[in-house]
Order: C-alpha cells, then sequence, then structure tokens
C-alpha cells in the first residue's frame, strides 16, 4: 500500500486517542498552536542525530540505553534544586552501569516536555461529580474544580517556558563542570546516607577516584581531555499532544528533513500506537530518535507492520522499543516479539519500563508499585533477550530526586505501606526514590557484567 505524502499536519483527520477533544475555545487552541510555530526550537537537529548515532550503537550491543525522569512534570514542583537532584541521581546510576559493565551509558531524561498523560478513563466521579480526568498540566489542572479541569490551551505556553528553562540548567550541568568525574563524590543526597547503597556506591567511587589520581600523575586530567568534565544528557517525552507537536516540527536548514524540535527523543504510548491512527502517521514522518511501548496484546505481526512504518530504511538508532509488561507477564509476552526482531533482522534498541505493568492499589488507596516486582520484571526483561540472542540495551524508570515514599520496598531504606502517606507527592504515578534508583543501577550493573563474562567465555571456547 503506498502510503500518502507526510506532513507536519499529515496526523489530522486520522483518528487520534488521548487528545483532548473538549476545548472549550477550539480557535483559542489553535492561536496558541500558531503562536508556538514562531518561538524558537527547544532543542537542535543535530542534537537529535547526535542522538541517534549514539543510540545505534546501543542497538548494536556497544552502549547502554538509561531513561529517567518524573511521571508527569508539573508548573507547582518546578524548582532548580529538583533539577539538580534529578539530574545528579542519573549521573550517579550511569557511573555504575558504566563501571559495572563496561560500556558506554546513553543518558535520556523524561524531562522539559513530559507534562501530558493518557489516562485509563477521560472522567473521574467524586462525591456524586463528575469532571475530566486531571491529563497533565499542559492540559488541565489538578484541582477538582469545573475551572481546574477544563482544557486551557495557555497551559501549553507555560509549559514550553518551563521546558525551556529547564533544558537551559540541564545544559548548564551538563557541560559547565558539574558532571565532571573528579565530582563523583558529591552527587549523594543526604537522604541516601549511610545505607547499604550509600556504601556501595561510595566505595566504587573511592576506586574511580584513585583511578583518575593515577591518570592525573600521567598527565590525563580534565584540563586537557574535556570528556571527563562534561557529559551529553538528551530529552525525552511521550509525544501525545500532536498540536503542540505540529507546532515545534521544523525543517533543518542543513539536511532539509523534518525535526521535532520539543525533545531530542519522543515516544508513542502504549494505547496510542494504531497503525492507522494519528500518532504512527505524526511520528513515520520525523527523523528524530523514536520509541514505542509494547505490550501485552501486541502480535509480531503487527510489530513487524510498525516497524516497516516507522523505521522502513531499518535505521540503527532510529527506533527503540520499550517493553513494558508486568513482572508476571514478561517471560510470557517479550519472546515471540524478540524473536520476530531478531529473525527480521531488524536494528532495534530493547528497552525495559518495568514501572507501569506493575502498578496495584493498597488497602488505604495510594497507587503504588512493589520495588521486588520492578526488580524481577528488569531482570527476566534482560534474561529473555539474552537467551534469544539481542542485547536488553536499556531501562526506562519513573523516578525523582526527591525523598518520596511512593514506591514500596527496596532493601536499602525498606518503605511499608504505613510509610507512603509520609512523603506521597507524585502527580500521577508512583516514582522511585533516588535510593531505589541507584539499588536498581547495581543490579543492573550485575546482572550486565555476568552477560559479558558469560559472552566472553562463549567467544573463547
Amino acid at each position: 500500500m503506498t502510503q500518502k505524502r507526510w506532513t507536519p499536519s499529515s496526523w489530522r483527520g486520522l483518528p487520534a486517542l488521548h487528545i483532548p477533544d473538549d476545548y472549550p475555545d477550539a480557535e483559542a487552541l489553535t492561536s496558541v498552536e500558531s503562536t508556538l510555530k514562531g518561538y524558537p526550537p527547544l532543542v537542535f537537529a543535530g542534537e537529535a542525530r547526535r542522538l541517534k548515532q549514539r543510540l545505534g550503537d546501543v542497538a548494536l550491543g556497544k552502549a547502554f540505553l538509561l531513561q529517567g525522569g518524573d511521571c508527569a512534570e508539573s508548573f507547582k514542583e518546578f524548582h532548580p534544586d529538583n533539577l539538580r537532584d534529578m539530574f545528579r541521581v542519573m549521573m550517579q546510576m550511569a557511573v555504575v552501569l558504566t563501571y559495572g559493565a563496561g560500556q558506554p551509558v546513553v543518558k535520556v531524561g523524561r524531562i522539559a516536555g513530559q507534562f501530558g498523560k493518557p489516562r485509563s478513563s477521560p472522567i473521574e466521579e467524586r462525591d456524586g461529580i463528575t469532571l475530566p480526568s486531571y491529563r497533565g498540566d499542559n492540559i488541565n489542572g489538578m484541582e477538582f474544580s469545573p475551572k481546574s479541569r477544563t482544557p486551557n490551551p495557555k497551559r501549553l505556553l507555560k509549559a514550553y517556558g518551563q521546558s525551556a528553562s529547564t533544558l537551559n540548567l540541564l545544559r548548564a550541568f551538563s557541560t559547565g563542570g558539574y558532571a565532571n568525574l573528579e565530582n563523583i563524590h558529591k552527587w549523594n543526597l543526604g537522604f541516601v546516607e549511610g545505607t547499604k547503597t550509600d556504601q556501595k556506591y561510595k566505595k566504587m567511587a573511592d576506586k574511580i577516584s584513585d583511578a583518575l589520581d593515577f591518570m592525573a600523575a600521567c598527565g590525563v586530567t580534565a584540563q586537557n581531555i574535556p570528556q571527563m568534565a562534561q557529559t551529553d544528557y538528551y530529552t525525552s517525552h511521550e509525544g501525545l499532544l500532536l498540536g503542540y507537536e505540529e507546532a515545534m516540527t521544523r525543517i533543518d536548514s542543513t539536511s532539509g528533513r523534518w525535526y521535532d524540535t520539543s525533545a531530542h527523543m519522543l515516544w508513542i504510548g502504549n494505547r496510542t500506537r494504531q497503525l492507522d491512527h494519528a500518532h504512527v502517521e505524526f511520528f513515520r514522518g520525523i527523523e528524530n530518535p523514536i520509541a514505542m511501548k509494547v505490550g501485552e496484546g501486541l502480535e509480531p505481526d503487527e510489530l513487524m507492520k510498525l516497524l516497516d512504518v516507522l523505521n522502513p530504511s531499518n535505521e540503527p538508532g532510529r527506533m527503540t522499543l520499550i517493553a513494558r509488561y508486568g513482572h508476571d507477564k514478561v517471560a510470557k509476552g517479550l519472546p515471540t516479539l524478540a524473536r520476530a526482531v531478531k529473525r527480521a533482522g531488524r536494528h532495534v534498541v530493547w528497552s525495559s519500563d518495568p514501572m507501569h505493568g506493575n502498578t496495584i492499589k493498597t488497602a488505604s488507596g495510594y497507587k503504588t508499585r512493589p520495588f521486588d516486582n520492578i526488580l524481577s520484571e528488569v531482570k527476566t526483561f534482560m534474561q529473555v533477550l539474552h537467551s534469544e540472542g539481542c542485547w536488553p540495551g536499556g531501562v526506562h524508570f519513573e523516578m525523582t530526586g526527591q525523598d518520596v515514599t511512593e514506591c514500596l520496598g527496596g532493601s536499602a531504606k525498606m518503605i511499608r505501606e504505613e510509610d507512603l502517606s509520609s512523603r506521597y507527592h507524585t502527580h500521577c504515578d508512583p516514582r522511585l526514590n533516588a535510593n531505589q534508583a541507584l539499588e536498581l543501577a547495581f543490579q543492573i550493573s550485575e546482572e550486565l557484567r555476568s552477560y559479558r563474562k558469560e559472552d566472553a567465555a562463549r567467544l573463547a571456547s
């Protein structure tokens, strides 16, 4: 079947799930989108191309993808300290993974644009009152009132401004000296101090510091090797609100190709990956590296058709598949997809989202995620792919640098059900705190190290 010519607006007129259609003033929404088209890009095409190249290394088993951040960014919690804490947790995790796996880590934040969220129901009812569901700060407000829950297009302008400020600070952190490996001992957060994970991290950091001292004695320092003092840090979000994404899509003057300049990388959600719907249509035309959530119910034939549309040239680094099943379903659902991709010779990055399939509700009404189930899904994901001859190349976490109590468990600093109410701050879904995220990084690092040893022994024999 011949596809129609793609344009940034060719998605319009197709079914578009989870995009609100109840804006009270359609003309106001059109006006805001027109205004956004005149705003500067948030990211640049060259940066997106560089990320695609690095993800190409991941697809070929030469690197590892670490993607993480808030479930949904908020206007209320926007603060430079929160951004700094998230950045340094990502830096800690990346160092742990690099040290253990012996491979470079590609760092991608769920940040600077991760506002909108698809919801299981478009409405919410409380005490006999029915209102639209909260769908992210770029659409409506969390307060349960008619004014707050009415979609407001001006929120898109505020989301753009917050994203621009976030990117400005992240660029300063990544290139201005904060990411210098000599600061490895300074990245720890206060509430992590004294835990088993903290002790493990400090022991590793001491070894790295000793290696840096040796290198400095040999004349290799951050002053003459800039890569030691800075890092590449990329942004990503779910490309849900296609009107906003269309407004931010521009022709790159150097290549003549279309790039969505709202983020370096965007993904299609599990609920919006229908082959003949708007999101797949929009994503097929942008040159950014893209991702797609895959999970229960997706058959190999449909996945192959989606890959034909979204990555017809089979370009390494273009396509990331983010598996989200649940700890008790991944062993059943993932192998058939992995075999089909392997058999077809498709270049994809395989990444694990162990968060969304492991959400439960406690008796007290808190939505949470058990740490043991998260860890179990990651380990099973890695084992399945390794056994199928595929590289388990990444992880995708909802996490924060704040000392929250939203996910149960964690061996370093156990969170019990009765602890959830003390610091449950999420706007949407429960997140790992820094302690839990770092503990997971160590577990993944050990798993990757064992695979490397196993593969090396196989090649030697």
